[in-house]
């Protein structure tokens, strides 16, 4: 069968790695894809925000499957196009896709159907929201409604902190149209874990569970980033959070859903809290995590043809996700200068040295093609990913691993995984 996948991430050359590894598919093509995913896949000159240029393609080429790997397009409504001319494809609607297009609409829904969050409010103007902070607790968040390439959140301390916030979003714009509504929420403090799952509408299975690093810079300082690094599994995830997370959270969110009328097929993202009073949702995405796939993938067993025929059949029930007991850590190489102003263009020397390395991988973020070899093109440049037997075994693999390429201006966390020294 032939498979295009949509998108240029580390998240999309994990999906296609893994897609290359599924017996029944013959050809593998990537919009508008990268400079790594170009070694597993053809990559098509198309944005992924062409919705009907991608659907022509798929019909020209005969298309068997299109799995759609970002966000935007899937918020935007890129899975009814398809579906409208009759083309397969795995995504959320754009009615679905809504749980991560707005805060706003995801806090309601957890809200009206009694799924554990933490308390908020929400405001369209920059007044009424500065109105309520003056009488608010700090910490406290602040986020743009809509999408903000997972930087549209802040963590302010004080009073002044969050003025300055409610500016740069509702007023300075930073964000774009993002920022039209800002969600205030009540500050949580505990672990975090991100589980992925797959949903068929009415069935989900959550596959295993990793950590993201989001802030820039070690120690968790610096800017929000779209993620500096994972690991999975989350030690701290424990059989009895998933027990509650699945009765509590997952299974009530889709059905959630289809009480709206707008059943979920795809791969909802669950962001976690694990606080003192139990599991919260931090957030929801309607797609793989980014890095979050780079380990999570990597250490699942089922073909993902498989699994994604079973969602989009609605058949999921009859699936049983199986994933190696190991670990994996994956540390971003990034543009020194991201996630603010970076320069791109600079030549990486090394990739070969992960050829043949089995258990270490190579995952391209924001890599070109040229005449010259691969250069750099974005902030997120590679994602390095190593398996070990457990979590320190593979986190000394991959910053081993991370020394095997170079480019100027590398820039990583050195940090990544701290939190593996806290497992008694």
């Amino acid at each position: 069968m032939k498979v295009l996948i949509i998108g240029s991430g580390g998240r999309e050359h994990a999906i296609a790695w893994s897609v290359s590894k599924s017996k029944r598919v013959d050809k593998i093509y990537c919009a508008p894809g990268n400079g790594g995913i170009a070694e597993i896949a053809e990559c098509v000159n198309i944005s992924a925000m062409e919705f009907n240029k991608l659907a022509d393609f798929a019909q020209e080429n005969n298309i068997d499957l299109t799995i759609i790997g970002m966000d935007d397009p899937l918020v935007g409504g890129i899975v009814d196009v398809f579906e409208e001319r009759g083309l397969r494809v795995f995504g959320p609607r754009k009615n679905a896709a809504i749980i991560e297009g707005s805060k706003k609409f995801s806090k309601d829904l957890m809200k009206k159907y009694d799924i554990p969050t933490c308390n908020y409010e929400t405001f369209n103007s920059p007044e009424e929201a500065l109105l309520y902070l003056e009488n608010a607790n700090f910490p406290i968040v602040l986020k743009a409604d809509g999408l903000a390439l997972g930087k549209g959140v802040l963590i302010c301390n004080n009073l002044q902190e969050a003025e300055a916030g409610v500016a740069t979003i509702m007023l300075d714009r930073q964000f774009g149209e993002a920022g039209d509504t800002i969600v205030i929420e009540d500050f949580m403090t505990g672990r975090e874990a991100s589980v992925l799952c797959f949903c068929d509408g009415t069935n989900i299975k959550p596959m295993t569970s990793a950590q993201d690093h989001k802030r820039a810079k070690d120690g968790d300082e610096g800017l929000n980033t779209g993620g500096m690094g994972t690991f999975s599994p989350s030690p701290f995830y424990t059989d009895e959070i998933k027990k509650f997370c699945e009765e509590k959270i997952y299974k009530p969110t889709m059905d959630a859903m289809k009480a709206e009328g707008r059943d979920f097929v795809g791969i909802l993202f669950v962001g976690l809290m694990m606080t003192e009073e139990g599991p919260r949702v931090l957030e929801y995405n309607a797609r793989f995590g980014d890095p979050e796939a780079q380990v999570v993938l990597p250490r699942m067993k089922n073909d993902i043809i498989d699994v994604i025929d079973a969602c989009i059949d609605g058949k999921l029930d009859e699936i049983e996700l199986e994933f190696e007991d190991n670990a994996a850590v994956c540390v971003i190489l990034a543009s020194a200068g991201y996630p603010e102003h970076y320069d791109k263009g600079k030549l990486i020397k090394g990739l070969e040295n992960f050829k043949g390395k089995d258990g270490y991988y190579v995952f391209h973020a924001g890599t070109k093609k040229t005449d010259e070899g691969i250069v750099t093109n974005g902030g997120r440049v590679l994602g390095i990913t190593a398996k070990g037997s457990d979590l320190k075994e593979a986190r000394k693999n991959a910053y081993e691993a991370v020394s095997w390429v170079d480019f100027e201006n590398k820039y990583m966390r050195n940090d990544i995984g701290k939190a593996i020294d806290d497992i008694k």
